[in-house]
């Protein structure tokens, strides 16, 4: 795959879900960052089961807080999934480099994030009334949207 995205998952809970992502990740050449405190060891056997062995094949960068990650990247675009948005997804039209961050799964991405960036909340829709998606198909829904866009 010639184009590159990054995949930020900010305070992960659920280690399965980054087992899976990592797998993902690693499947689309797309770098994982793990932001903030995680809900779990990296060393869980839930994220190394997950991920079976793919963990070779990606790259996993550890980062203290989404400010650091946007000082290093100031040039690059971050969206932010989430539920409280009208801005969907598709909407978008995704660049190599672009930054793709997702919530934790019980409570999602801070509202002051979103209301500092409402231009670049976006979301997937889906049926009214349901609270949210997995969050490991949520990262594969978008970022397969943004493979698909550059293909």
């Amino acid at each position: 795959m010639k184009n590159k995205f990054n995949i930020v998952l900010y305070e992960p809970e659920i280690p399965q879900n980054t087992g899976n992502i990592a797998r993902l990740c690693a499947c689309t050449n797309s770098d994982l960052y793990l932001v903030g405190k995680l809900g779990f060891s990296i060393d869980s056997r839930h994220v190394k089961r997950a991920g079976l062995d793919y963990w070779d094949s990606v790259n996993i960068v550890r980062v203290e807080s989404l400010e650091k990650l946007k000082e290093e990247f100031p040039r690059n675009t971050f969206y932010y999934l989430t539920t409280k948005s009208k801005n969907v997804y598709t909407d978008v039209k995704f660049k190599d480099g672009d930054f793709l961050v997702f919530g934790p799964e019980t409570r999602g991405l801070p509202e002051d994030l979103l209301n500092a960036n409402p231009g670049n909340s976006i979301t997937i829709p889906m049926q009214e009334g349901q609270r949210s998606l997995n969050l490991s198909n949520s990262v594969a829904i978008v970022v397969y949207e943004a493979i698909r866009q550059n293909t």
